[in-house]
């Protein structure tokens, strides 16, 4: 599996790149070859006075590479010029990454009235499975909030195409998880709506299928807003990753939010496995 780490070179990106444990869970998991992006901004110049930033980033990166290396990773290093959100999206497809990861200091008052961190933009967009890697906010020497990125599962489903895809995922995933908490919410939109099937029973279908892998299980069902209900189990269990499917992106959706999974990137204290639909060819 190819991993696409995007780093702006902060402290809170070295903290999540060179943690040791977060580097076991990633080859727990079948990571094997690790591409390291940052992006120069745009409107940032090589001829500016006093400035060379894409030396000064290679040279960060080195420094990244020669850690994960020792780790056990092969490494490759890419320092590109755009967009943050749509050049790790490029690179992504260009290296055929099975996942993409960025770090992400979670939610502030300002963060939740106004969008365009990179971690929200890429859970609009993303191409391939994103995690967001929460990391402690202001700290001048932050660490990461959950070391152990898959051993404490929340898996959200509400049994549609896209959140089977994202319990797919646990079939490279359980490799390096431990328990595993199973949540469907019943909104209102569903109130009245016939079914022949208890969410229970499907639950512990999904449930049993990780107990097979060795993973230890619990379900709920819960009633209400589903954002907020996942939110609350996460408060909870404090599972180190919450597991969710997306619905992928359209022209409309680059420029509203509201989405479940785009609140739980947004909201959530730990972090966040999004799996996003297949791109259309």
């Amino acid at each position: 599996m190819r991993a696409l780490c995007a780093t702006d070179l902060s402290a809170a990106s070295e903290a999540a790149i060179e943690n040791e444990t977060c580097l076991d869970c990633l080859g727990r998991i079948g990571v094997e070859t690790i591409h390291l992006v940052t992006v120069v901004p745009a409107n940032v110049h090589s001829g500016m006075p006093g400035v060379n930033f894409e030396e000064r980033r290679r040279r960060a990166l080195d420094e990244y590479r020669a850690v994960i290396e020792a780790a056990g990773f092969d490494v490759e290093t890419h320092v590109v010029r755009g967009t943050p959100y749509r050049r790790i999206n490029g690179l992504a497809e260009a290296v055929h990454a099975d996942l993409s990861v960025v770090g992400s200091r979670g939610q502030s008052p300002l963060d939740n009235r106004v969008v365009g961190s990179t971690a929200r933009n890429l859970a609009r967009t993303t191409v391939v499975p994103l995690l967001v890697n929460r990391i402690e906010r202001a700290t001048d020497d932050p660490e990461v909030l959950r070391e152990h990125l898959f051993q404490r599962l929340l898996f959200a489903t509400d049994f549609s195409e896209n959140a089977d895809r994202a319990f797919d995922a646990c079939s490279y995933l359980h490799h390096a998880t431990e328990e595993a908490t199973l949540v469907h919410v019943r909104s209102r939109k569903d109130e009245g709506v016939d079914t022949d099937v208890d969410p229970r029973e499907q639950l512990a279908e999904h449930a049993s299928t990780l107990e097979n892998w060795g993973v230890e299980t619990r379900i709920e069902v819960r009633h209400g807003d589903p954002a907020d209900e996942i939110l609350a189990v996460e408060a909870e269990v404090t599972p180190s990753t919450i597991l969710v499917g997306s619905k992928g992106r359209s022209r409309i959706r680059r420029l509203l939010l509201g989405s479940v999974s785009e609140e739980l990137v947004a909201q959530a204290t730990g972090n966040v496995f999004l799996v996003p639909p297949p791109r259309a060819v």
